[in-house]
C-alpha cells in the first residue's frame, strides 16, 4: 500500500473539494451536485511529498480542449468538452493524477427553436423546431485527450480509518491518502476489450456501442446498429470509468435525429419520437462516386418487426441524460436550449391528452424491451417504470421560468396520479390475491372496490402457492377486466430505482426473488418475466412466435442485462448480497459461454437457440453491476428516494368536478407505507 500526503493551502476558499482519483474511475469521494461546481482558488498552491522513489510536481489549470459542432442548419458557439475546466497534478511514473474540478459557466446558444406557451395549462407548451426536418447531423470535431495515464486501478481515500467525503474533507490542510490498489478479474479485462471494440464511430468520434460484435456472425441483421435502450449499460459502465465523451457524444447525436422525418405509409408520428437505433452509413458525396462520407440512419420503427415505434427509447433518453448529468458533474449539457427543447418535445407526446381514462401509458404489443407479440398491449409495468422514472429526471433537468411553468404542474399531476395508480392497483401480496378472490363483480359506482372489473376466476393456480408470505410483486399489466398476473423482472426492478413502489412493496419485490431465487435466477440471472406462456396460451397471445417458445427469449428467457438494475435496486434497499450472489453466478458461466443474449430452458442452462453471442449489454450490464458493488455510493446517483410531498398533491382536487369523495384519501395510509 502507498502512503501519500496531500498539503492543501489553507487560505484556500471553504467551498472547494479536492478529488483524488484516477483519470477514468467515477468519482471516489462523494456526488457533486446540482447548480454547484467546485473551484481551486489557486491550483498552482497544491502540493504533494511522498516517500516514493517517484518525483511529483504540480500543473497549472490546463484545458483539455473544445469541441466544436458544425452544423449546415444551425450554428453553435464552442462546447466546452467533457474535459474542459479540469487541472492536473501528474504523478511521476504512476497511474493517477490530482483533478480540481472547477466551475464552467454555460453560454446562451442560439438554436432554431421556439417555444409557445398557450393559454390551455393541459397543453402547457407547444414546441416548434425549424429546420428540423432531413437536418444533417453534427459533425463533431475530436480532440484527443492525455493517453499517458492508464486505467487499471481505482483509488479509496481515507483519513485516519475513514473514507474523506464531502464533509469531512472541509478544513483538512494535511492528511494522509491510502490508495489501495484493486486489480481487476480476468473476466473484467476481457469485458472490458469486448465493450471497447464494440464502439461505433461516427465522423472519428465514439457515438455508441453496436448491438453486438459477433466476428462469427455473418447475417447480423440489426444487431450491427447503436440502439438507444442497449447503449444504457454501456453508457454507465463508460461513465463509471470515467469516460464521458461517448456518451456526450451519443445524447446529441440522438438528439438531432430526434427532429427527422419519421413515415410509415403516409403517416408521421408526432414530434418527440426517438428512434429505437441507428447505423453509421458511408454514402457517395454530393453524387461523387470517388468522395465519400458518414451518415447516420436511423430507425424509428418502420424497419422493425411488426413495424412498432419505439416507446421507451424516448424514456431512456432523459434517464441516461440525468445520469450523465450526475456522475460526471457536468449540467451544462442538460441545460443547453436543445437539449431542454429535446426533453419538452418527449414529454409533450408522453403527456397529450388522449381518451385514457388512466394516468398510465397506453402502448401497443412491441413497443418496448420485449419488442414482439407477448401479450403487453394496453399499460405494461415496464413502461409506466420508466414513465415514472422518466418524469421524476425531467422534473429535476428542467429550467424552470415563466415558460415551463405550465410543464412542470403537468408533471408533478402525473406523476402523483401514476404512483397511486400503480400502488393501489399493481400490486399483489396474498393478502390482494385473496381480496381479489373475493371479488364482487358488475358494480356501477364511484365506491366500488372492484373498480376494474376483474373477474375472480383470472387468478391463475399457479400464483396460489408462488407468492411468499412476507413478498408481493407489481404485476404486469392492468385493464378494464384484465389483470397480467407475470412477474415482469425489468418494471419491477425499475419500481424500486425510481421509488414508484412504497418501501413495504419494494422489499417485498426482493423478498419475492430472493425466495423464488430458482423460478427468477436459477443458473443465470434474470428472468424477463415469469411464467413462461404453454401450449394454448401460447398459441393465441404471442401467435404461435418461433422465437418466444416456451421458457426462450421474451417467454420466460433469462438475461443477464438485467444484472445491472438488479445490483441498482439491491444497493438502493440495502441488501447488496442478493446482486453479489447473482453476479458471481454469471461469472462463472458468461466468460465461458461467450457473452450470450439470453439463455433458455426453465432455468437458465442452456444457450439461448437463436442467442446473439458477444452481445454488448450483456456485457456492459456485467461490468456496470461489478463497478457499483465496488462503489455503493456511486448508485445514489442512479436511483431516486421516496417523495412524499408527491403524495400530497391531489390531481382531483384541481378541478372543480363536484366530486364528494376523493378515492385516493381512503388509501392514503397504503402508499405511504
Amino acid at each position: 500500500m502507498n502512503t501519500v500526503y496531500c498539503l492543501a493551502n489553507s487560505t484556500m476558499k471553504s467551498s472547494s473539494r479536492v478529488l483524488l482519483f484516477r483519470r477514468n474511475s467515477p468519482f471516489s469521494g462523494w456526488s457533486l451536485p446540482k447548480s454547484h461546481h467546485f473551484l481551486a482558488s489557486n491550483p498552482s498552491n497544491f502540493r504533494i511529498s511522498s516517500d516514493l522513489t517517484c518525483k511529483f510536481s504540480s500543473c497549472p489549470l490546463r484545458n483539455l480542449g473544445f469541441r466544436r459542432l458544425i452544423d449546415d442548419a444551425q450554428k453553435f458557439s464552442r462546447v466546452p468538452g467533457p474535459g474542459f475546466g479540469r487541472s492536473g497534478v501528474f504523478i511521476s511514473g504512476s497511474i493517477r493524477r490530482l483533478y480540481v474540478i472547477s466551475s464552467v459557466s454555460s453560454d446562451v446558444r442560439s438554436f432554431s427553436t421556439s417555444v409557445e406557451t398557450r393559454v390551455n395549462d393541459k397543453n402547457f407548451e407547444r414546441i416548434y423546431v425549424q429546420g428540423g426536418i432531413n437536418v444533417k447531423p453534427r459533425v463533431l470535431e475530436r480532440i484527443d485527450t492525455d493517453e499517458t495515464v492508464a486505467n487499471n486501478e481505482e483509488s479509496r481515500i481515507e483519513v485516519d480509518g475513514k473514507n474523506i467525503t464531502g464533509e469531512n474533507a472541509k478544513g483538512v490542510n494535511e492528511c494522509e491518502v491510502l490508495i489501495t490498489k484493486r486489480e481487476e478479474s480476468e473476466a473484467e479485462k476481457e469485458a472490458w476489450k469486448l465493450l471497447r471494440d464494440s464502439v461505433v464511430t461516427y465522423c472519428g468520434s465514439p457515438v455508441g456501442t453496436m448491438a453486438a460484435n459477433d466476428p462469427g456472425d455473418k447475417t447480423p441483421l440489426n444487431y450491427d446498429q447503436v440502439f438507444i435502450r442497449d447503449f444504457v449499460p454501456s453508457a454507465l459502465a463508460f461513465l463509471l470509468k470515467g469516460e464521458g465523451e461517448i456518451v456526450r457524444n451519443f445524447l446529441l447525436h440522438t438528439l438531432q435525429l430526434q427532429s427527422w422525418e419519421k413515415t410509415v405509409d403516409c403517416y408521421s408520428p408526432g414530434q418527440g419520437l426517438m428512434p429505437a437505433s441507428f447505423k453509421v452509413r458511408t454514402v457517395p458525396l454530393d453524387g461523387n462516386n470517388e468522395a465519400h462520407e458518414e451518415v447516420l440512419d436511423p430507425d424509428f420503427g418502420e424497419s422493425a418487426i411488426g413495424r412498432v415505434a419505439p416507446v421507451d427509447s424516448g424514456l431512456w433518453w432523459i434517464i441516461l441524460l440525468r445520469a450523465y448529468g450526475k456522475i460526471t458533474g457536468d449540467y451544462t449539457l442538460q441545460e443547453r436550449v436543445d437539449v431542454q427543447t429535446g426533453i419538452k418535445l418527449i414529454l409533450n407526446l408522453c403527456l397529450t391528452d388522449g381518451f385514457d381514462m388512466f394516468p398510465s401509458l397506453l402502448v401497443t404489443d412491441g413497443s418496448c424491451m420485449i419488442d414482439r407479440r407477448m401479450g403487453i398491449h394496453g399499460h405494461p409495468l415496464e413502461i409506466q417504470a420508466l414513465f415514472y422514472s422518466a418524469l421524476r429526471c425531467s422534473r429535476e433537468m428542467i429550467i424552470q421560468n415563466d415558460a415551463s411553468m405550465n410543464l412542470v404542474r403537468a408533471i408533478n399531476n402525473r406523476l402523483s396520479a401514476l404512483s397511486f395508480h400503480i400502488r393501489e392497483y399493481y400490486w399483489v401480496d396474498m393478502y390482494k390475491i385473496n381480496e381479489i378472490y373475493r371479488y364482487k363483480t358488475e358494480e356501477y359506482s364511484t365506491d366500488a372496490t372492484n373498480k376494474f372489473n376483474i373477474y375472480p376466476d383470472q387468478i391463475p393456480s399457479w400464483l396460489m402457492d408462488w407468492v411468499p408470505e412476507e413478498g408481493g410483486y407489481l404485476i404486469g399489466n392492468l385493464q378494464p377486466a384484465h389483470m397480467d398476473f407475470r412477474f415482469f423482472t425489468l418494471g419491477n426492478l425499475w419500481s424500486i430505482i425510481s421509488s414508484l413502489g412504497t418501501p413495504k412493496q419494494n422489499q417485498g419485490i426482493l423478498n419475492t426473488i430472493e425466495a423464488k431465487w430458482d423460478d427468477l435466477v436459477g443458473h443465470m440471472p434474470l428472468k424477463i418475466c415469469y411464467p413462461a406462456l404453454e401450449y394454448e396460451e401460447w398459441r393465441i397471445i404471442t401467435g404461435s412466435d418461433p422465437k418466444n417458445t416456451p421458457w426462450s427469449y421474451h417467454n420466460g428467457g433469462s438475461w443477464p442485462t438485467l444484472l445491472w438494475q438488479f445490483t441498482l435496486a439491491c444497493i438502493k434497499m440495502g441488501r447488496p448480497e442478493l446482486a453479489r450472489k447473482a453476479v458471481a453466478d454469471a461469472e462463472k458461466r458468461l466468460p465461458v459461454d461467450r457473452w450470450p443474449e439470453y439463455y433458455d430452458t426453465r432455468n437458465g442452462r442452456f444457450i439461448g437457440k437463436q442467442s446473439r453471442l458477444f452481445q454488448t449489454w450483456t456485457i456492459a450490464g456485467y461490468l456496470t453491476s461489478k463497478m457499483l458493488l465496488r462503489n455503493p455510493e456511486l448508485a445514489t446517483l442512479l436511483f431516486w428516494e421516496e417523495d412524499y410531498e408527491l403524495l400530497e398533491i391531489c390531481v382531483c382536487g384541481l378541478s372543480n368536478s363536484g366530486r364528494k369523495k376523493c378515492s385516493r384519501l381512503a388509501a392514503r395510509s397504503q402508499i405511504l407505507v
